[in-house]
């Protein structure tokens, strides 16, 4: 019984002298074009805020700024394969070690539909990134991460995504990098888990309200994030590249929320 009080008594001491918990706010606002009925490109950028030591207040800094570019090829009814290119502005990011590391990132992603004749919608999604970071020596560190991700969407008021359906999502993903002078020398980078709800005011307009936790495990001091996100969609919304394209959704967009 000794050894169990023991062992009870070390886990808290570790717990409390090696955790550095954060709340933080997420907001992202995502516009697309559909071109044809396999192709859509996509804008989308967004802020995160976050707490620090001294305040629990999640809006207290400014940590994150990104605008991002992405083109989508579908090339069946339950594949889609993504690229993007994006720049991050990072600063006082609490999971990297140094105050500011401004970044160019690129990521070839693809998503599968693995449910498509339910209600329920579930997506695998798996995403390589390519991210170059700005280091304190003033050159670019190159940093390999891979995203792994299950996603399930349920709408509760009709049996498909579309104006006036309030749904339901939950999501988890893994993330895996490389080694780097800025991110850190582990190799399992993070585990992130979100649960939301969603609304379509129109069938070209959604939006998003989520929790996500994040637990990212540190050589010194393990890192957890507490998070409100919320997502605005413009669903083919960006100006006319070209005649105008209303494309029909395929069941891999139903297992993202219709998006």
């Amino acid at each position: 019984m000794r050894y169990i009080i023991y062992f009870i008594l070390l886990t808290c001491t570790i717990v409390n002298a090696q955790t550095d918990e954060r709340n933080q706010f997420w907001n992202e606002y995502i516009f697309t074009k559909d071109l044809s009925q396999n192709w859509v490109v996509e804008l989308d950028g967004g802020l995160t805020t976050s707490s620090t030591p001294e305040s629990k207040n999640l809006f207290h800094d400014m940590t994150q700024a990104y605008i991002r570019g992405w083109a989508h090829y579908y090339p069946g009814d339950r594949w889609k394969v993504s690229i993007f290119y994006a720049y991050y502005s990072n600063k006082n990011v609490p999971e990297l070690n140094q105050a500011e590391a401004p970044e160019w990132r690129s990521a070839l992603q693809g998503t599968y539909s693995l449910l498509k004749d339910y209600r329920i919608k579930v997506n695998l999604r798996f995403r390589l990134e390519d991210r170059h970071l700005h280091n304190d020596e003033g050159y670019f560190e190159a940093v390999e991460r891979f995203r792994l991700q299950v996603k399930s969407v349920y709408p509760i008021n009709d049996v498909k995504v579309h104006k006036g359906v309030l749904y339901t999502f939950a999501e988890d993903e893994v993330f895996f990098k490389t080694k780097s002078q800025v991110s850190g020398p582990e190799n399992f980078d993070r585990n992130r888990f979100t649960l939301g709800l969603g609304y379509s005011f129109e069938n070209d307009l959604q939006v998003e309200v989520s929790y996500a936790n994040e637990f990212m495990p540190r050589t010194d001091v393990d890192k957890f994030v507490n998070a409100i996100q919320v997502h605005v969609i413009f669903n083919n919304f960006l100006p006319d590249l070209i005649k105008t394209f209303k494309r029909t959704k395929k069941v891999v967009d139903e297992g993202n929320g219709g998006s």
